[in-house]
């Protein structure tokens, strides 16, 4: 009969005999995506909750993500289990109080998401919108706040990535700032690849999660919540689970989470913050995301596909492309075609235009853009694509 041991010893001789067959599809996607082996092996571990080394681990992640946006001595990290969506909702609901206000600004799905947040909640609500390829209007913001005297916390997010677009966090906060509103920042897909710095914009809050630029995989998310504006939040929070005040005083307490973390995942973060700060931080990690973007979107135009946005307005992080005109142009077969070519795009999320979207974050590079755009080309050709333009009125307003 096998040992105790041996049984222990199969997953990982299963895994390494998966990889050694077949590769992983390189994932251009917003995440999850592609992660290095390194931070794979980082779960082939088990590990008690209540130890001491895993409450280690725990802390040094919390510290560092601080570091990360600069709010060592003005905020605390407070992780929480689940997408970045429970992240962002636990943060909504744990600040915003239930005599409170919400204004949204909402230039694409995720605004629109906080929209829907603040509906479950019951929480009051409003937004200014602008169209999904146009970024937030700080002077619009501006006036809705010197209109609106029942505001008490204003959310944008960094990166919509439902276009790619970049909205300018800097002038949100600072008009904000000025009208004595607390700032709420979805950061999930811009958070370790473009600065986002508190010494240098004020916000009462941001929420990430551990599987876009930081490289880690999916299943942790967390808020780095201006401690002041915390410690007014006990009681605000409609769900148990989401209370980010009653989770951040339990592991001030004792450093342990109030109810089971995943473990895995966050000893990979951890393996893969060691990662992003070997790569040089922030200003390394945006570097070889802006070269991918730079690639992707100079090899997209040669075949002749067409940017939705242009210039400063994209973020290197993902890239949203018109869809073609030419009829024989079908996404279905595109994707599958490039899938089995090892490579797994995204689908448009636009209502203003038949779109498709290709990431330029996870453990990828030069090689695997090019690569890429060599599996584009040979599918579009394969196809009899001729045209790889957009319809002529959708060219027009780009």
């Amino acid at each position: 009969m096998p040992s105790a041991d041996s049984y222990a010893a199969q997953p990982v001789r299963k895994i390494h005999a998966m990889q050694n067959q077949k590769r992983d599809p390189y994932l251009l996607t917003p995440g999850p995506l592609t992660t290095s082996a390194t931070t794979k092996e980082a779960m082939l571990h088990d590990w008690g909750s209540r130890d001491k080394e895993f409450i280690a681990i725990n802390g040094r992640v919390r510290e560092r993500l601080l570091a990360l946006a600069g709010a060592e001595d003005t905020h605390v990290c407070v992780p929480l289990q689940g997408s970045g969506t429970f992240c962002v909702e636990a943060t909504i609901g744990t600040l915003v109080p239930p005599e409170g206000k919400l204004l949204i600004l909402v230039n694409g799905a995720y605004g629109r998401r906080m929209v829907r947040i603040c509906e479950y909640y019951g929480r009051a609500h409003a937004t200014v919108d602008t169209p999904e390829d146009v970024p937030n209007d700080p002077a619009a913001l501006d006036q809705a706040l010197a209109d609106d005297h029942t505001v008490t916390h204003v959310a944008a997010v960094h990166c919509e990535t439902t276009s790619g677009i970049l909205n300018p966090i800097e002038q949100i906060a600072t008009v904000t700032a000025r009208h004595a509103r607390g700032l709420i920042i979805d950061a999930m897909s811009a958070f370790g690849a473009i600065e986002l710095d508190a010494r240098k914009v004020r916000f009462d809050a941001l929420a990430a999660s551990s599987n876009k630029c930081l490289e880690g995989v999916p299943g942790m998310g967390f808020a780095i919540i201006r401690r002041d504006a915390l410690q007014r939040c006990q009681g605000n929070a409609p769900s148990l689970s989401l209370d980010l005040y009653d989770q951040w005083v339990s592991m001030e307490t004792n450093g342990q989470w109030r109810f089971t973390p995943p473990t895995h995942v966050i000893v990979a973060f951890h393996q893969a913050l060691d990662e992003h700060a070997a790569e040089g931080g922030v200003a390394g990690r945006g570097a070889r995301y802006r070269h991918n973007c730079e690639i992707l979107v100079q090899g997209m135009r040669k075949l002749g596909f067409m940017t939705l946005l242009q210039g400063a307005l994209q973020a290197p992080i993902i890239v949203t492309f018109h869809m073609p005109a030419d009829p024989k142009f079908d996404f279905k077969r595109f994707y599958d075609r490039l899938n089995e070519h090892g490579f797994v795009i995204y689908p448009g999320k636009l209502t203003v235009a038949d779109s498709f979207r290709i990431g330029c974050i996870g453990r990828l590079g030069e090689a695997e853009m090019r690569a890429a755009l060599a599996a584009i080309r040979d599918t579009v050709k394969e196809m009899g694509v001729t045209h790889c333009g957009p319809k002529p009125s959708e060219a027009a307003t780009a």
